[in-house]
């Protein structure tokens, strides 16, 4: 394994540090309520951060969005890439990848997904969808959702189509979620009207979508992690009880240092996910494994970070509480952590020969 960034890598991920540093504010983010920060989004596809994501793999994106989770940055990022643009570029046909990738790249086109695929969706005999999801994050920003019917074939919908309807909800994190309705509304099927195409050693494209879109999250929340861990060491160090830093005590320092270890560990596993599946190596196992280590850790880590800031911590308006919402929100997003062990318990046993 080797997860050394390429010098493509390396170069996308300093130019969205250096976006998301100078655009993804404190008083920016407070102005955007609940809802996508527009200039934000337009600077991050006028730069090719979108479009770069089908050179760059998913390691690519994990990096990228790494700097989003640092700043919180409220923008559909993750959910466009893996349930638009990866989506497209791996499972597609090369119909829809010459239609439907050239807006999802730059922007003018936004998906997201109703992931993971709970039952909500059915499909009839001639492709009408119907059922509703509780929530589906970044929906009030997206123009096609990508669903899984009960027998795990994958279709796009239209937000704007007659039959889809999505009311909004308020969740953890600001990020433009709704729910999803969906009476009768005619799908267009990812890979067409066949069988969508294998990959990763013959894993349908259900299951490649939702081990990328885990990765990519578990990637976010190691980005959130980071930042409320940096702005936690700030605070620490500047902020003096008895003469000294708060930054020499003992308990805060091994406090710190734990929250450090589950960080490392949250980024090196979607690290691994993502390298398993731009090598076409399968990452279903993997990719739980990520996904338990950004809920069970990532959790952690955001209440670690609150907690070091002391009494400032509990304000509602200081930028580390967004960092503990964002951290929650993806906890719940990827799955309480029992419930993701129990996934990837499963998923072994079945590795087991008999």
């Amino acid at each position: 394994m080797d997860f050394a960034p390429t010098e493509e890598q390396a170069a996308a991920q300093g130019l969205a540090a250096r976006i998301f540093g100078d655009l993804s504010t404190h008083e920016r983010l407070a102005g955007a309520g609940t809802g996508t920060d527009a200039e934000l989004w337009k600077e991050l596809c006028a730069a090719g951060l979108t479009a770069a994501v089908e050179e760059i793999g998913l390691l690519g994106l994990v990096l990228l969005l790494e700097e989003q989770g640092r700043t919180t940055a409220q923008v559909p990022f993750a959910a466009s890439c893996v349930y638009g643009l990866l989506a497209v570029a791996g499972h597609g046909t090369d119909e829809q990848r010459e239609r439907l990738l050239p807006p999802l790249r730059d922007g003018t086109a936004v998906a997201t997904g109703a992931f993971p695929a709970r039952g909500g969706i059915r499909a009839d005999g001639e492709g009408r969808l119907s059922g509703s999801v509780p929530y589906v994050p970044w929906l009030r920003d997206a123009d096609l959702v990508l669903v899984a019917d009960s027998d795990r074939g994958l279709w796009f919908v239209r937000t704007a189509d007659p039959g889809v309807a999505t009311e909004p909800v308020q969740t953890t994190a600001p990020w433009s979620a709704a729910r999803l309705v969906l009476d009768r509304v005619t799908g267009e099927r990812l890979g067409g009207d066949g069988e969508s195409g294998e990959r990763l050693g013959g894993v349908g494209a259900y299951e490649a979508v939702l081990a990328a879109s885990r990765t990519a999250f578990a990637g976010l929340q190691a980005g959130v992690c980071a930042g409320s861990l940096a702005r936690a060491v700030a605070h620490t160090n500047t902020r003096e009880q008895f003469g000294r830093p708060l930054s020499t005590k003992q308990a805060v320092l091994l406090r710190a240092a734990d929250a450090h270890m589950d960080t490392e560990a949250i980024r090196v596993t979607a690290y691994e996910a993502a390298w398993r599946y731009d090598t076409g190596l399968p990452c279903g196992p993997q990719a739980l494994t990520a996904a338990w280590w950004a809920s069970e850790a990532g959790k952690r880590v955001v209440h670690a970070g609150q907690h070091l800031h002391g009494g400032t911590g509990a304000d509602l308006d200081h930028p580390v509480h967004r960092h503990f919402l964002w951290g929650r929100q993806l906890d719940a997003y990827l799955g309480c952590g029992s419930e993701v062990l129990q996934e990837l318990g499963q998923s072994l046993v079945k590795e087991v020969p008999e």
